[in-house]
Order: C-alpha cells, then sequence, then structure tokens
C-alpha cells in the first residue's frame, strides 16, 4: 500500500517534467537577455565552487541534526513524544513546513512562470502555478485517502478520524477495538510520514539544483546560513513524524537518509550542469516552476490537515485551551520565520 501510493507520486511528479519539455517548443521567441551571460559582478565560478562545496558540508550537517534531533528525544524526559513540550515543537516545525509552502516554494513557481523569458501563450495566459497547486493538493488528499482505505480494508481495522472533525456529523459509528484504533492511527502516522518525505524531497532537490548552478557568490553566500536554518526545522517536523510512525531502525534511518543527502545531491547536480544549465532558460524555468507548484500544493495540504488541524482537533489541545495558545503561538512562529527567511532563500 505505501509503496503504490509512493510510486503513484513519483510517477506524477516524472509526467509533470516530460511535459514540461514537450511544450517548451512554445518559448522559442524570448528576450535576448534570457539567453546571454550575466553581467553581474558577483558571477565568478572560480570563487563560487569553494562556497558550494560548503554549502554541501554545512546543509548536510544541519538536515541530518535536524531530522535526528526528534528520533533522539525518547531518551530525553521532557522531549518524550507523549510530552506537552514536544507537541509544541511539532506545531512549531508544521508551522515552518506551512511557510515553506506559502512563502518560498509558492511564490518561486509564480515568479518562474511568469518569467518575461517565457512565450506569452500559453504561460502569460494561464494561473499555471495556483492551478497544479490546487491539482496538486487535490491529488495528496485522494492518495492520501485511499492509501489509508485500502490498508483499513485488507487489514480489517477500524477507521478513525484524523483528528479535524467538527461535530457529531463527523463522529465514526463502527466500534472498534483499542489495538485496531491503534493500528489505524499508526497508519495515518506512516501514510502521513511518506507523503511528506516525498513532497519534502523534490523541494529540496530543486533547491539544492538551484544553488549548485548559480555561480553568484553574493546569492550563496545568503543561502547557505538561510538554508541550514531552513533544512534543520524543516527536518524537525519531518523526524516528528517519522518517530510517531514507529517504523524499524533501519526504515527510519533510510528516511532520514534521503532527506539529509537530498539537498546536497541537488548543489552537486547543479554543480555537474553548471556548464549547461542556466536558471532563465525556458526549460529549466518551466520544468523548476512546474515541479515547485506540485510541490507547494503538497506541502500546504499536509501542514494544514494532516499536521495542524490534525494535532489542534485531537483529544490532547482539545482538552486544554492553553496548550492550544502554546501550539498555536509555535506554529506561527514557525511562519513567520520562514517568511523572514524569504528575503534571502
Amino acid at each position: 500500500m505505501a509503496s503504490t501510493s509512493t510510486r503513484l507520486m513519483k510517477t506524477i511528479f516524472i509526467v509533470l517534467i516530460f511535459v514540461s519539455f514537450t511544450i517548451s517548443p512554445a518559448t522559442s521567441t524570448v528576450p535576448d537577455e534570457c539567453a546571454a551571460e550575466s553581467a553581474n559582478p558577483c558571477v565568478d565560478k572560480a570563487k563560487a565552487l569553494p562556497l558550494k562545496l560548503i554549502a554541501i558540508v554545512t546543509i548536510l550537517v544541519a538536515s541530518m541534526i535536524g531530522v535526528g534531533a526528534p528520533l533522539f528525544s525518547r531518551s530525553v524526559p521532557f522531549l518524550r513524544p507523549d510530552g506537552d513540550i514536544f507537541t509544541v515543537v511539532k506545531c512549531f516545525a508544521s508551522g515552518i513546513i506551512l511557510g515553506t509552502g506559502f512563502m518560498h516554494v509558492l511564490p518561486d513557481s509564480f515568479d518562474m512562470l511568469s518569467s518575461p523569458c517565457l512565450e506569452d501563450n500559453p504561460w502569460h495566459k494561464f494561473p499555471f502555478t495556483g492551478f497544479l497547486a490546487m491539482l496538486s493538493g487535490l491529488i495528496t488528499l485522494v492518495i492520501d485517502s485511499m492509501a489509508t482505505s485500502l490498508y483499513t480494508s485488507k487489514n480489517g481495522v477500524g477507521i478513525i478520524p484524523h483528528g479535524h472533525g467538527h461535530g457529531p456529523a463527523n463522529a465514526v459509528t463502527l466500534p472498534t477495538k483499542d489495538d485496531d484504533s491503534t493500528s489505524a492511527q499508526l497508519l495515518r502516522y506512516r501514510v502521513i510520514a511518506m507523503v511528506l518525505e516525498l513532497g519534502i524531497i523534490v523541494h529540496s532537490v530543486v533547491i539544492g539544483l538551484s544553488v549548485g548552478a548559480t555561480n553568484d557568490t553574493c546569492t550563496i553566500k545568503g543561502l547557505i546560513a538561510a538554508l541550514c536554518f531552513h533544512q534543520m526545522f524543516e527536518g524537525m517536523g519531518l523526524g516528528g513524524c517519522i518517530l510517531q510512525a514507529e517504523y524499524t531502525n533501519l526504515k527510519k534511518f533510510v528516511m532520514a537518509f534521503f532527506f539529509a543527502v537530498t539537498t546536497p545531491f541537488g548543489i552537486a547536480l547543479g554543480i555537474a550542469l553548471s556548464t549547461v544549465y542556466r536558471e532563465n532558460s525556458p526549460n529549466a524555468l518551466i520544468t523548476v516552476g512546474l515541479l515547485n507548484a506540485c510541490s507547494a500544493g503538497l506541502l500546504i495540504y499536509m501542514a494544514l490537515v494532516d499536521l495542524l488541524a490534525a494535532e489542534f482537533m485531537g483529544p490532547k489541545l482539545q482538552g486544554s485551551i492553553k496548550m492550544q495558545f502554546k501550539c498555536f503561538a509555535a506554529a506561527l512562529l514557525g511562519c513567520v520565520g520562514m517568511s523572514i527567511l524569504a528575503k534571502w532563500a
């Protein structure tokens, strides 16, 4: 079930890449400056390479710390998954993910797909970014729902609510045993962890590719610190989901590993393609723009529905107004932090 949903999401993103290259002939007539080399004095390939190597190492370390911290929280009494502090930290990390979708990925996609380097028709005559983000959110909902239904029907466990119902109409009337409820909730955590990781990985590779391909030393210097902060706290959100999914130690390691290496891999790939890859080329703008739009829809859906709404409508927060205020403040702080980072990254 889980592997099937993951393969489906990967197939969707691969199809978008092929579509972008198929329709790119419509971009044949573009301004001359789109094909010209930049005259920016900060552009220095020799000086940019050492900065990129530094970025690979520092971002890798920051990502490992971020995604690994929640996985070792069981050994720290005040950070146990059933404690109040862990809940507040998880809401903060969810705010980071929500801010990433709204303040980083979505605006980048709008900028790319409305670039003057693309033909007016069709790119400037239809809001592709909003459409694809909306479609991505709906597809994520379908995959989320179908994956859960397939597992519950196959294993005969009772279905429990996601935790964001708003009244008796949303209550589940099926009688379930305690172990069935536990199994169904564990499934929810596992589906959330896998879908969220997929969206973050796509986004991280795109970020790394952009950093690796640019030779603008002024831009790279600012991005290193911003991306370290970004990856660390985004990793905390993912790590919390992996922890709640209760995977085996091997699966936890594999998921954490793939998150940690995706941005450094993207940077390395960008370095390798820097001689042929141009950020303002039509093919690059379309491909990265489409991927960003899809990633934004997925991240926004996951942050709002499967993370924040499920937490706020769950029994723990519903039983304490004080905890609701704390968690709201934490989520808001995460969103504000990513909004401030939008100035540099």
